[in-house]
């Protein structure tokens, strides 16, 4: 019977796969209609925002996420076409967009930290993977290109000249007076804030200190620098600096020998050559014990994004003038050193004829750039070269504006606060949402960046790959139980034959103790370890009782309470977990306790003990091991049919893995009600060969830990984990805070954006709501 029915399902899918573009616009309509059926009265008219079933698992990247902050801002009317992975309904009726975004913090920051993060888990009812960027997302967002329209009307450029006055970067920075050269001189909180080497500062300890003074005045000399780079196994090291004084003269011009094997040369940037380093014998410590003699103590460095330079010197100097940070633009964002040469200086350099970058040019026109700007005063600096720089964009594509652009056309107002502040700048997250509530009139689009948690896990963390190494470890227990003891020849394909109808098994290792052999087996989803605990613990299997259990460590103490509260996740409140077992395996597991919906312990496998040979498991044993925890295939015509009975099932979500068959799958009931009644008839459905439980692993995940971890023996302290808690919290309750100031109809997203790093990058996560009338 049971064949025949996998059959039908099989004979089901093959036909369904020639379904044509009309039908599946059916069935996303259907979806659509049984989504409505949540939103009855007058909620349903108001703006709501959901990830589209299809794209639940598929994280999104930057592009994505502009795409519905786009749709949100400008909507159809503004000639952008809907969101290609999620749906904002009622677009019209958005207030604003309000962006927050989460330096450092990963997805599996989230997770591991969930209990402390009440109100984003709560408040957030749609979330989805986010994929690090490699480009400022500030910038990103604001510099994304949205279809030209020809209603679009733009202000005189006079009007916008005054108007860019009142609130340009420039000006809220450096004032409109022409000051010193001290005026320029970064803090130390501003550089820390861009990643500057600073005395004191996790990931410096190694670098070297100039000689200079602890202050400086106006009448101190300004030197240019410039530094070429390659790349090798331990990233970027230098290979060529380049120094000029106050009057252009070049003091020094070395090329560098790095330490290690080069991989790559970088020529077309740096112009460097195997053939120029063969005879070079210099090293880092020369040019470093070089620069220290040449400059003297008041000296103030002068370098277009220098800190790159610094770092690859390794060495530390206080006072710099960064010039890609004095001609400041909107939202972050950064002129190139070759497009400022050319408009302000009138000098080509970086040419296309040129073998790479020369750093003797360059460091000669950061050095000009500063004087100039100096010389000259932010507002005249402004006003001579406002068309030249500021109003156009100068790789604008003919048939495009900026976002940005589109935004102040309209007339919709726009907020960055946080380190790429355009109002006042800010050092901690207390103090963007009080800027952000002191504003004497709420954006209509703003975004706000929280720095406070990626300083707080650089000063604790220094090693940071270790420490979301660690975070990982820790998530990947609560997908683990131990279980033992086996009879002696099991192997680790027959544990995870036993085990796996509870789940996906992501991996089995056999512990090979002096006298019992045991075994750890991670699943790939929560569910699938909540129902080994729950249903095989007590097993007899081959007359050895078996006991599986959870891990026993500190991290697991709140295990149950976490497991509680992914039950009442909003992600997880209409959504069902069901395994298929076979008719034989169903007799083999007593059901005489529910918890949760779900079997609790087991009693006994009614199998005759037998002697091993060899050591090793009789064939008729491993043949008769086969055929009882073989898994019953899933097909979704079946499923709807069974969990019908309860409710509308409005999708069934079968293994991530196209092509390979299944026993588990999670259903989405189109409401919660529909959910209770089938976990209160789990025992009719164990009759029909099916073992539920809630949903515990949000529907985005289709792996509750998605990488594979590195083995480590370092754990993080008692104090450091109850110092991320504690940090955390305030973190939770500072979005909180900026939630309830938001107006109603302000759709709210909250990114995280995630770690990347040479060894790879682990995701963040995007969360987004609308605001709703309390």
């Amino acid at each position: 019977m049971e064949s025949s029915t996998v059959a039908k399902c099989k004979a089901k899918k093959r036909k369904n796969s020639t379904h044509t573009a009309q039908e599946e616009a059916k069935r996303f309509k259907t979806e659509q209609r049984d989504d409505e059926v949540l939103q009855c009265g007058p909620a349903s008219c108001l703006p709501r925002v959901s990830v589209l079933p299809d794209c639940l698992q598929q994280p999104i990247a930057l592009n994505e996420l502009t795409e519905l902050l786009q749709y949100a801002a400008l909507g159809k009317a503004g000639g952008i076409k809907k969101p290609s992975w999620c749906r904002l309904r009622h677009h019209r009726k958005v207030k604003g967009v309000n962006v927050v975004i989460v330096e450092d913090l990963t997805q599996n920051h989230f997770y591991k930290h969930y209990l402390c993060l009440q109100h984003l888990r709560t408040s957030y009812t749609s979330r989805v993977t986010f994929t690090p960027s490699s480009v400022d997302v500030v910038s990103g967002i604001f510099s994304s290109q949205v279809p030209k329209q020809d209603s679009l009307s733009v202000s005189k450029p006079d009007e916008e000249l005054q108007e860019a006055m009142k609130n340009h970067p420039i000006i809220t920075v450096f004032g409109t007076e022409r000051r010193g050269l001290t005026a320029y001189v970064l803090t130390e909180d501003e550089m820390i804030k861009n990643n500057y080497p600073v005395k004191g500062m996790p990931g410096f300890e190694e670098f070297v200190c100039t000689n200079c003074a602890d202050c400086v005045t106006d009448s101190s000399p300004l030197f240019g620098i410039d530094c070429e780079m390659c790349v090798t196994k331990d990233g970027k090291e230098l290979t060529r600096v380049s120094l000029v004084d106050g009057d252009g003269k070049c003091l020094m011009d070395e090329l560098v020998k790095p330490p290690n094997h080069i991989l790559n040369y970088c020529t077309k940037f740096s112009g460097i050559t195997p053939a120029m380093l063969q005879p070079v014998t210099t090293t880092l410590q020369d040019v470093q014990e070089m620069l220290i003699r040449i400059l003297p103590h008041e000296a103030v460095l002068v370098g277009h994004s220098l800190e790159h330079d610094l770092i690859a010197l390794k060495l530390i100097h206080k006072h710099v003038i960064d010039t890609s940070l004095l001609y400041k633009r909107e939202c972050g964002r950064r002129f190139k050193l070759k497009v400022l040469t050319g408009i302000i200086l009138k000098r080509k350099i970086q040419t296309e004829d040129m073998l790479g970058h020369h750093p003797t040019e360059d460091a000669l026109a950061a050095l000009e750039l500063a004087q100039y700007f100096i010389k000259t005063g932010p507002r005249q600096v402004l006003e001579i070269h406002w068309k030249a720089l500021w109003r156009e964009t100068r790789e604008e594509p003919s048939q495009s504006h900026r976002f940005s652009d589109v935004l102040h056309a309209l007339g919709r107002s726009v907020a960055v606060l946080g380190k790429d502040s355009s109002h006042k700048q800010c050092n901690s997250d207390k103090e963007v949402l009080k800027s952000f509530r002191n504003l004497k009139t709420q954006p209509f689009f703003s975004v706000l960046q929280f720095s406070t948690l990626s300083n707080h896990l650089k000063s604790y963390f220094p090693h940071q790959e270790r420490h979301h190494q660690m975070t990982c470890s820790r998530l990947q227990d609560m997908c683990v139980v131990f279980a033992g003891p086996f009879p002696t020849g099991f192997s680790d394909g027959d544990v995870k034959q036993l085990f796996s109808f509870c789940g996906a098994v992501r991996k089995v290792k056999m512990l090979n103790t002096v006298v019992r052999v045991h075994a750890e087996i991670e699943f790939e989803l929560l569910e699938g370890a909540m129902l080994a605990v729950k249903t095989l613990n007590g097993l007899n299997v081959l007359g050895q009782s078996i006991k599986v259990q959870r891990p026993v460590c500190e991290s697991m103490l709140d295990l149950d309470v976490t497991l509680k509260a992914l039950m009442g996740d909003a992600l997880n409140a209409r959504h069902l977990y069901a395994v298929k077992m076979n008719h034989s395996m169903t007799e083999c597991i007593s059901t005489s306790t529910k918890v949760n919906g779900h079997a609790s312990d087991a009693e006994c496998l009614d199998v005759t003990p037998v002697k091993t040979v060899n050591g090793l498991l009789p064939a008729k044993i491993n043949k008769w091991l086969h055929l009882n925890t073989s898994k019953s295939e899933l097909c979704e015509e079946s499923v709807r049919e069974t969990f019908g009975h309860f409710g509308t099932v409005k999708r069934v979500i079968l293994s991530a893995k196209p092509k390979e068959s299944t026993g588990h799958a999670r259903i989405v009931f189109v409401n919660s009600e529909d959910r209770r009644a089938a976990l209160n008839s789990s025992e009719d459905l164990w009759k029909k060969n099916y073992l539920i439980c809630p949903s515990l692993t949000p529907v985005h995940l289709p792996s509750w830990v998605g990488a594979e971890i590195k083995e480590t023996t370092h754990r993080h302290s008692s104090a450091q984990e109850q110092q991320m808690d504690v940090v955390m919290r305030k973190l939770d309750r500072c979005l909180q805070k900026l939630f309830r100031f938001l107006p109603a109809g302000t759709l709210s997203v909250v990114v995280l954006l995630g770690h990347a790093s040479t060894n790879g990058h682990l995701p963040g996560l995007c969360l987004m709501e609308v605001k709703q009338d309390c």
